[in-house]
């Protein structure tokens, strides 16, 4: 199965209107590792992040386990080979972690949702580390995202989907953290973070 006909698939399941929009064309370059970072509101975020990629072949995301055991989302995640995390497992995380800069050598995107959890009340929570200090050690180039509309699509803790939904991804400006220290990884996240939390009001 091809990722972006998976995608697809899901977001025409509900009729959604999806719309993506960019602050700066994206332009990979070789050799370099690329991170997606977006707020997280729902299951449908995942789909509609395949939208803003130009090559989505290459898209892996890290996905807690629980996200498996979801029909159609699991079939996704197994054939697509995403790196899943054990967040209540220190050990395994940290192995999911090094899984994770394996593929990115090998030229694969990675998404990472700062948050580690859907936001339950639309506001964006606080940014976990862990993938800031992915980002600094492999010195990729984050791509922050604001979403809008996934929430309504299938609100957290449901199973309820709503039809027709107009869902929106604003694609940010790229930050090369190579211009980053281990020691800055806070500061790199508040920059992160700052786009995403303008980006995702900006939509709608």
């Amino acid at each position: 199965m091809q990722l972006d006909s998976w995608a697809k698939q899901l977001l025409e399941l509900i009729g959604a209107n999806y719309q993506v929009e960019y602050n700066v064309p994206i332009e990979l370059e070789t050799g370099r590792s690329y991170i997606l970072m977006s707020n997280h509101q729902s299951y449908y975020d995942i789909p509609l992040l395949y939208m803003t990629i130009p090559d989505k072949a290459n898209l892996r995301m890290i996905a807690k386990k629980e996200l498996y055991r979801i029909p159609l989302w699991g079939r996704g995640l197994k054939t697509a080979e995403f790196i899943s995390i054990d967040r209540s497992d220190h050990e395994k995380s940290m192995e999911s972690m090094e899984t994770a800069k394996e593929k990115m050598k090998s030229g694969i995107m990675i998404y990472v949702a700062p948050e580690g959890t859907r936001s339950r009340d639309g506001k964006l929570g606080e940014f976990k580390k862990g993938g800031f200090l992915l980002a600094i050690q492999t010195e990729s180039i984050i791509i922050p995202i604001g979403l809008r509309g996934t929430e309504k699509a299938m609100p957290p803790d449901t199973w309820d989907f709503s039809l027709g939904q107009k869902l929106e991804a604003h694609v940010g400006t790229p930050i090369d953290t190579a211009n980053f220290s281990i020691e800055e990884r806070d500061t790199l996240m508040q920059e992160v973070r700052n786009q995403i939390l303008a980006l995702s009001k900006k939509l709608g």
